[in-house]
């Protein structure tokens, strides 16, 4: 498969880039149909006058309709997308174990490092560089609001972004929250700004604190560099998160003894977006908190998650029950293993 791609690039050099930007247009009108050119020029990061070339080129090809609603794929457009997406797995390589947990969590697709980030912190930075690696080819050509999360997962993915990634791109990262308290080189505000960096991209900064009152909240709303923060994230079409470890964020977080016991009572396993959940992806508790929530990652086209770790296999299977179809998520052996245990490959 790598031999053939390799000559058609040869043959035709922007085969990959034309394939890639067709599959995500393919994917965001199956996703959000019937949808107009103005809202899918924004979903796939292209101006309306490139969109409408490629979609005039699928319509003639019979696999997209359009009606005074918007548009949608035909059911041979359907049939074509459902082979399309086989092909662009088969394309990123995944191997059987890849495939089995991209299919057991029906998510786009996953890549599995060796070992176990809990027993070895050299996985952890292996996983860090395999997601920024598989970023590149995830994200096609064009601009991009990167919504980023905190935590020590994600300031390692942070620290292997390059400017190679900017190549034919625009990055504005912004965090998806303020902070928790936590070590500052963690803290949302930090990764963002470190991968913007690095990538040669811009950042925005939120510094609103995870542990305020409601009323504190609500005067805070109106703060104009807030608004505009929380603004810019809710247009965010990439989005970079962890799963985190309900018993480990509950500590972070230095929760009262009242609301551990009460976490516990209720089985909480995880925690994303400041929602803790059970095993069966329930939400136990959730946080007032500002930025990005759990409602917003659906609409999002480009999302990933990385988590690894034998101890966080239940936290994440659990989220992956709301994470939407088109997630990537990088992991390892460790979590992979436990969440596929007695799946047949």
């Amino acid at each position: 498969m790598e031999e053939s791609i390799s000559v058609l690039q040869q043959i035709v050099p922007d085969i990959m880039s034309v394939l890639q930007n067709r599959y995500h247009i393919m994917r965001n009108i199956q996703m959000y149909a019937p949808v107009g050119r103005r809202v899918l020029a924004d979903k796939v990061s292209l101006s309306e006058r490139t969109l409408r070339t490629e979609t005039d080129f699928l319509r003639k090809q019979g696999l997209l309709s359009s009606s005074k609603n918007g548009m949608e794929l035909t059911e041979e457009g359907e049939d074509i997308f459902r082979q399309l997406e086989r092909f662009m797995r088969l394309l990123l390589n995944m191997n059987a174990k890849e495939k089995a947990l991209a299919d057991y969590l029906n998510i786009q697709f996953c890549r599995i490092v060796p070992g176990d980030c809990d027993e070895d912190a050299s996985v952890l930075d292996e996983i860090g560089k395999t997601a920024a690696k598989e970023l590149h080819a995830l994200l096609p050509a064009g601009e991009f609001i990167v919504a980023v999360a905190g935590g020590s997962t994600m300031a390692q993915a942070a620290e292997h972004f390059s400017p190679e990634l900017s190549q034919n791109r625009e990055f504005m990262f912004v965090p998806t929250r303020g902070g928790l308290g936590e070590s500052m080189s963690i803290q949302a505000n930090s990764v963002s700004d470190r991968m913007a960096q690095l990538v040669g991209g811009e950042n925005m900064a939120l510094f609103v604190p995870d542990n305020l009152s409601e009323k504190a909240y609500a005067s805070m709303k109106s703060e104009p560099s807030i608004k505009h923060t929380l603004s810019v994230m809710k247009k965010a079409n990439c989005l970079l998160y962890s799963i985190g470890n309900a018993k480990v964020m509950m500590e972070r977080r230095r929760m009262s003894h009242g609301l551990i016991s009460s976490l516990e009572a209720h089985n909480a396993v995880g925690e994303a977006f400041g929602c803790y959940f059970n095993e069966n992806g329930e939400i136990v508790y959730r946080l007032s908190r500002f930025g990005l929530q759990i409602e917003d990652i659906e609409k999002i086209p480009y999302a990933m998650a990385i988590a690894g770790g034998s101890t966080k296999a239940k936290a994440i299977k659990a989220f992956m029950k709301y994470a939407p179809h088109q997630t990537w998520l990088i992991t390892d052996e460790g979590a992979a293993n436990l969440i596929l245990k007695g799946v047949t490959l």
